[in-house]
């Protein structure tokens, strides 16, 4: 993975983390929208601004791509290097969940 990736993406915000962790099924805009405000029991509702330069940012540095249009409707999926960055997050919110129960993390990504 590209070091500026890197940096960009881990740690992600949390918004980024929400459209990202919500198109590892083929969704449209305002499907990503309506998945994440049911996934967090309506705390964080995403503006349509902030969807589509999300997105539009996440595709051109190619952690999605676009798969279809139907209905003026734009379709996204997840790509291979938008599943590592999503892991490697995981892998950070798993080490603070872990660290603040006073274990050690040993970098186990059974738990992932």
């Amino acid at each position: 993975m590209d070091e500026k990736i890197r940096r960009v993406y881990v740690p992600m915000t949390e918004t980024g983390f929400y459209i990202l962790f919500s198109l590892q099924e083929e969704r449209h805009g305002y499907h990503v929208i309506q998945h994440v405000k049911k996934l967090t029991e309506n705390e964080i509702v995403i503006s349509a601004g902030t969807l589509y330069g999300s997105l539009s940012k996440m595709e051109k540095d190619q952690l999605i791509r676009f798969t279809r249009e139907e209905e003026k409707r734009k379709y996204y999926k997840i790509t291979d290097l938008g599943r590592e960055v999503l892991r490697l997050e995981l892998a950070r919110i798993n080490r603070l969940y872990i660290n603040s129960k006073g274990e050690c993390y040993h970098g186990n990504k059974e738990n992932i």
